[in-house]
């Protein structure tokens, strides 16, 4: 039998690239027995609390991005680069890492850079179907690349890329109540979930607010809302004034079960919340964030309504009526809701993370079980 492996996986900051990454470590820990895992990220308190909550080891780098940076904020980001290389090859040095994975942000850059010199198993994951600026670079010198859209652009012409699929982690969160029960029951009741991400969405929180103000029969809906933090309280209170049913909170640790009781799905278009809405097979309204690097939330969102799977309306022409008016419709419209959701569903391949694993494995001529 193999030895267990030793494996680092970099980059995060956001649940876009961290969530992901922890997926890829459930599925190594499942494949091979003993397999110690080690993050490597900026430290900030998003990560760091999240991957103590899944229970995986983490360090950091001193390091930041320079896209959308004027002049000194690009001098700092170029001190610090010297001085996160340095700290990466101690962290390599120490760990001996048998295979090193990307998946994204600026944290990833330095790491994989390292190890790739090192001669060590290197591999990114791309989540969007428009890479990043870190992953556009690593992916001209990493041995293998993962992308979670077959229509990704960007990347280099010499890498070799395998189209997984984007991983969904597996939830070691106990859920402080039933799931099921926070959703409205009976045939009646349209239960209904909005998201902006982790961070939250300003305008789509304002949207939602007036949509639900909007609304033919507000006490049909059921609605489970993550707000972020900057607009908890003030979404929460309005909902209270309005007597709206349903919960509203900054931020929900087992989001993608709630997702699950979920009839329909409004939110971001990001490569995490779009792989938890395929791998649910449910029908969303996907409103890209406009600001996202290359616009790629934009083309996230294109893709998945190509499909058939959903309705994409950009930043700039949402508004409470447009919203409401969606809204209704697809919930008089059982089943074309349910058409919409077998498009997403068809989108999903079987098991992204298992299938990264088994390719890193078999390059790195181990045997999972």
């Amino acid at each position: 039998m193999d030895k267990p492996l030793k494996i680092i996986i970099a980059g995060g900051k956001t649940g876009g690239h961290l969530f992901p990454g922890i997926a890829i470590a459930q599925a190594f820990s499942a494949a091979v027995p003993g397999t110690r895992i080690l993050f490597v990220g900026t430290g900030e308190t998003f990560e760091t609390t999240t991957l103590d909550r899944y229970g995986f080891d983490h360090t950091a780098i001193s390091i930041s991005g320079i896209k959308g940076k004027g002049l000194m904020g690009k001098l700092s980001t170029a001190l610090r680069l010297p001085v996160s290389l340095v700290q990466t090859f101690t962290i390599i040095r120490g760990f001996k890492p048998d295979i090193v994975m990307g998946v994204g942000g600026y944290s990833s850059g330095p790491v994989v850079l390292v190890a790739r010199l090192l001669n060590i198993l290197t591999a990114i994951q791309e989540q969007n179907t428009i890479p990043g600026i870190t992953n556009r670079i690593l992916s001209r010198i990493c041995h293998v690349v993962f992308t979670s859209f077959k229509s990704t652009r960007g990347l280099s012409k010499n890498a070799v890329i395998h189209h997984t699929g984007n991983p969904v982690r597996k939830s070691d969160i106990q859920s402080s109540g039933s799931v099921q029960s926070d959703f409205g029951q009976g045939s009646g009741c349209f239960n209904l979930l909005v998201t902006g991400g982790s961070q939250g969405a300003h305008s789509i929180n304002q949207a939602m607010v007036g949509a639900m103000t909007l609304l033919k029969d507000p006490a049909a809906v059921f609605l489970v809302h993550q707000t972020g933090k900057a607009d908890a309280a003030e979404v929460a209170d309005a909902y209270h004034t309005l007597g709206v049913n349903g919960v509203a909170r900054a931020f929900f640790d087992d989001l993608p079960q709630r997702m699950a009781g979920a009839d329909l799905i409004v939110s971001r278009a990001g490569a995490g919340a779009i792989s938890e809405i395929t791998h649910l097979g449910k029908p969303s309204i996907l409103v890209p964030y406009p600001h996202a690097a290359d616009d790629h939330q934009r083309f996230n969102a294109q893709a998945v309504k190509d499909q058939g799977g959903a309705v994409l309306i950009l930043d700039r022409d949402l508004t409470p009526e447009r919203l409401k008016t969606i809204i209704e419709d697809l919930h008089n419209n059982p089943e074309h809701r349910l058409s919409m959701g077998r498009a997403a569903k068809g989108m999903a391949l079987s098991d992204p993370a298992r299938a990264i694993v088994d390719i890193c494995l078999s390059m790195a001529g181990k045997k999972g079980k």
